[in-house]
């Protein structure tokens, strides 16, 4: 499996620099990223037994993005080197079901090519260098044709996005700048009305390492212009389910209205999830602010509250999509909110709160954006979660009793620089 992966993802880095040698230029850019961590344990907390409180990590990214285009051909290959240490990693591999965010290392153990290499790792360390993108393409005035390592994202979602189900992000996730890639051939067609028709077939491996319809995905989006806004329709076939979704947005007195409905038959049953959100700018205390309300129904989600091992283990369609990364939410109805201030033209202050509706758990994020520079940026951020023993912020159910699984107020910053 390794050596056919490598022999064809080799030929797809020499496709790439006979265009890069034959364009007039090539394309190249990057940046290195700095972040820190740290994550209050609370004292009943199981994860007090790893013996992290807090829970500090430090991190670092190189991402160096090489393109080239020659006439309608174009090429891609985006590298990256990432080095982490500390307690949140060590603590992810100890419980591997929790969602510990950046603290997990991309793989590619599923992936058509095996494109990530293991330099060194540790119990609390790992660095590993891998091709987020690696792809080659033709394009026209029309159509668009591309095959290898790259990202889509689809859906209607300001904060929670069920039709985004190609490595979508945490909705709590703060650098949203690159989402991981996937192995996939991908078209797209242009009308002359404007619409426009997008195809995909990501293509994965199985446990055993063969390439099977039972793990890959199979789709295709129309998204078409109305009189008052705009629509989209989609069909899939994803890791054997059948989707279907339809959504949109439109104008309506000054605000803008998205959302989008997805219906899932997992050949057992039909599970229906929805996004709706609202969203609004307007000028206070001479200053600008936009803000946003969202509403998302999770169909596999669980809605009395008990996320205990019992529990998850009664819901398998729901444990497996978490596993693959596909959802972050254990209930079944939230609400979200989000408002962003900008107090100088390069200071952005931005407040968000998740509130799960099902248990009354809820997590408030604060953050702000500052350019420092014209090539750096400082993120800072503040986590404070809150609900009670056993909800999905508060701590969920391990199993053993007064010893949630449970993680407190975490603070976070990020600097950038980019070439």
């Amino acid at each position: 499996m390794i050596n056919r992966s490598f022999y064809i993802s080799g030929l797809l880095v020499l496709c790439g620099l006979t265009f890069a040698g034959r364009a007039a230029a090539v394309e190249t850019r990057g940046h290195v990223k700095l972040q820190a961590t740290s994550v209050d344990i609370p004292a009943d907390s199981l994860l007090q037994d790893a013996g992290a409180d807090p829970a500090n990590d430090g991190n670092l990214e190189l991402r160096i993005n090489l393109g080239g285009r020659d006439g309608g051909w174009q090429w891609q290959a985006d590298y990256q080197l990432i080095a982490r240490q500390g307690d949140r990693l060590e603590l992810q591999r100890q419980f591997p079901a929790l969602d510990f965010g950046a603290a997990a290392i991309p793989q590619d153990d599923t992936r058509l090519f095996d494109l990530t290499r293991v330099i060194s790792e540790g119990d609390d360390r790992a660095t590993v260098h891998r091709l987020d993108r690696l792809y080659v393409g033709h394009s026209s005035a029309k159509a668009v044709l591309k095959f290898g390592r790259q990202a889509v994202s689809w859906g209607n979602g300001l904060i929670y996005n069920p039709v985004d189900f190609f490595n979508p992000f945490d909705p709590a996730a703060l650098d949203t700048e690159y989402k991981t890639g996937d192995d996939m051939l991908y078209g797209q067609y242009l009308f002359d009305s404007g619409d426009d028709l997008q195809a995909l077939w990501v293509i994965r491996r199985d446990a055993d390492g063969g390439v099977t319809r039972d793990v890959a995905s199979f789709a295709a989006k129309y998204h078409g212009f109305a009189s008052a806004g705009e629509y989209d329709l989609l069909l899939a076939e994803h890791y054997g389910d059948r989707v279907a979704a339809i959504g949109g947005a439109v104008d309506a007195a000054g605000a803008v209205w998205h959302g989008d409905f997805m219906l899932t038959d997992t050949g057992d049953e039909n599970v229906a999830s929805a996004v709706l959100n609202w969203s609004y700018s307007w000028v206070a205390w001479n200053r600008n602010m936009s803000g946003a309300i969202e509403y998302y129904h999770n169909g596999f989600g669980i809605d009395d509250g008990d996320y205990g091992p019992v529990a998850l283990a009664a819901n398998p369609q729901l444990v497996e999509r978490i596993r693959r990364g596909e959802l972050f939410t254990l209930a079944k109805h939230y609400l979200a909110a989000t408002a962003t201030l900008e107090m100088t033209p390069l200071w952005l202050l931005t407040a968000t709160l998740f509130d799960n509706l099902d248990d009354h758990s809820r997590l408030l994020q604060v953050y702000a954006r500052h350019d420092l520079t014209q090539d750096s940026k400082l993120l800072l951020a503040i986590n404070l979660p809150a609900g009670s023993d056993g909800s999905e912020f508060g701590g969920i159910d391990s199993g053993i009793p007064g010893r949630p699984l449970a993680t407190g107020n975490s603070l976070f910053a990020e600097l950038a620089w980019y070439f």
